[in-house]
């Protein structure tokens, strides 16, 4: 419905120009006011399927009333049918045929009629005015529409593939987290059955206490089975086993083994106070230990430098590598990542990582010495689907002002070129004042061309308004005087071969 509307919008609005030009007091006759009506509304209607026949049949209808293809009845139709065009056709190469077809078609007619070439330059000039530019636009709208569809599509799915691999390593590492809790827990529960298991067989102890002590001991034992359930079913059984070490390890350790394994790192201590207790204390360990990792595999011989600055309600850790040896740019901001930000979230901490400006890289956590109580909430980022979509309304509008000025520039050079060969035409026809004043009347034309220097193209004919020629004169020809004006020219007129008359007519 919206499309019938549309179209019929179009058509009564391209009617207009047809209704004020072909008016009957206005020289013109209702039969042409007829003609161009229904020309048009079959246009309209067949613009949707056929998007190249409008313009085909404007055409038709606008050259027999000029050759210059400029009328004022079809030149909005032109313009409208040459955007539709773009829009609305896949492909351009029947396009080009189309315009090549009309740019030969007035061509001919221009030397069938003998007018002169400067109304088929007009021609080219409405062509490329009226329909080329509007078909440019046309086509990029459509090309651009369908790349921000296209963008759109495939930055959502760029958007759901990313969020499932983010979602598949923060379980991950919830996993290690699990597993962490598992050693440490389970450690504690096998002390705790090893002092039952004695207290349990302990002589000095009564019966009663005695069998309490059992009593702890099993419920130990259990506790440590149903524990490595819980974390057995936790964790994914198509990835690798996570890493389970205990994360008490301080970061002096850390930094001494990888000394070890033959990389260099500076450690710089400021504040005062441990290290956090707990899951901060865990976080605390897996950025050095998977800074240091990443330094070893992505930059290796490159130095890095690990500051722990310690305050009384922070510990804030700074691991910046350089670039390798090799000095190829840093890979980061992987799955790893992603589990390491999940995992200082959860201790209530921020992660913060990037490229340095000498080319290495950088990783900066923040975490508190206490846990927070609750599960922390994440800030929402923008959506990567957004910032696609922005990026591309962004080439859009740029895309758009280019699809403006390029037909506006091949516009302005082909007036150049118009400009170019007008004045060369000028100049062929271009009779210097020194030349015609020293020819004498009875010269020979043979004579005047071999003592001056005669232009080899006269102009066309006399320019509209001189004065009438000479009576007896066999050939007249007319020069130009000036090159910036068409009056007033020189006219020679010869009589058997012999010049007759010369004179400067305005």
């Amino acid at each position: 419905m919206r499309e019938r509307l549309f179209d019929l919008g179009l058509w009564l609005l391209l009617c207009v120009p047809v209704l004020l030009r072909s008016d009957p007091n206005d020289g013109g006759s209702w039969p042409q006011v007829a003609v161009g009506v229904v020309v048009l509304g079959g246009c309209v209607a067949i613009s949707r399927r056929w998007p190249l026949a409008p313009i085909a049949v404007t055409v038709a209808a606008s050259l027999p009333a000029t050759l210059e293809l400029f009328t004022p009845s079809y030149s909005l139709a032109l313009i409208a049918f040459g955007y539709l065009a773009g829009r609305r056709q896949e492909h351009t190469r029947s396009a080009l045929w189309l315009f090549g077809a009309v740019a030969a078609v007035g061509l001919l007619l221009t030397r069938i009629t003998a007018t002169s070439l400067g109304q088929w330059f007009t021609l080219l000039l409405a062509l490329a005015l009226a329909i080329v530019a509007p078909w440019l636009i046309g086509r990029y709208v459509r090309q651009y529409d369908r790349l921000v569809h296209s963008g759109w599509e495939l930055a959502d799915r760029m958007e759901r593939e990313q969020a499932a691999v983010a979602d598949r390593e923060r379980l991950r590492e919830r996993s290690r987290i699990a597993g962490d809790m598992h050693d440490s827990l389970g450690h504690d529960l096998a002390l705790i059955a090893v002092r039952a298991g004695a207290l349990e067989v302990d002589p000095a102890l009564g019966p009663d206490q005695q069998h309490a002590a059992g009593e702890l001991r099993r419920a130990a034992a259990d506790a440590t089975a149903r524990l490595r359930d819980v974390i057995g079913v936790l964790r994914q059984p198509d990835e690798d086993p996570a890493p389970t070490a205990p994360g008490g390890a301080p970061v002096e350790e850390l930094v001494s083994h990888a000394r070890a394994s033959g990389l260099a790192v500076a450690l710089t201590v400021t504040g005062k106070g441990h290290e956090p207790d707990g899951m901060a204390g865990w976080a605390l360990h897996r950025v050095v230990q998977e800074a240091l990792t990443n330094a070893a595999k992505h930059a290796p011989g490159g130095a890095v430098d690990v500051r722990v600055e310690a305050a009384p309600e922070r510990v804030t850790v700074n691991v910046e590598s350089g670039p390798g040896a090799a000095g190829s740019p840093l890979a980061s901001g992987g799955t790893g990542l992603v589990g390491l930000d999940e995992r200082v979230r959860l201790a209530g901490g921020v992660l913060t990582h990037g490229p340095t400006p000498d080319g290495g890289f950088a990783v900066r956590a923040t975490l508190p010495r206490r846990t927070p109580a609750g599960p922390p909430t994440s800030s929402p980022a923008a959506p990567t689907s957004a910032r696609e979509l922005d990026r591309v309304r962004r080439q859009v509008r740029k895309g758009l002002a280019q699809a403006i000025w390029i037909p506006l520039a091949l516009l302005a050079a082909l007036g150049l070129l118009m400009a170019g060969v007008a004045l060369w035409t000028q100049h062929q026809s271009y009779l210097e004042p020194d030349d015609y004043d020293h020819m004498r009347i009875g010269q020979t034309l043979t004579a005047i061309t071999d003592a001056e220097d005669l232009p080899d193209h006269p102009l066309d004919g006399p320019p509209k308004g001189v004065p009438t020629e000479p009576p007896g004169m066999d050939e007249c020809r007319y020069y130009r005087s000036t090159l910036l004006a068409a009056v007033p020219v020189y006219r020679l007129c010869f009589v058997d071969g012999h010049l007759a008359d010369k004179a400067e007519v305005r």
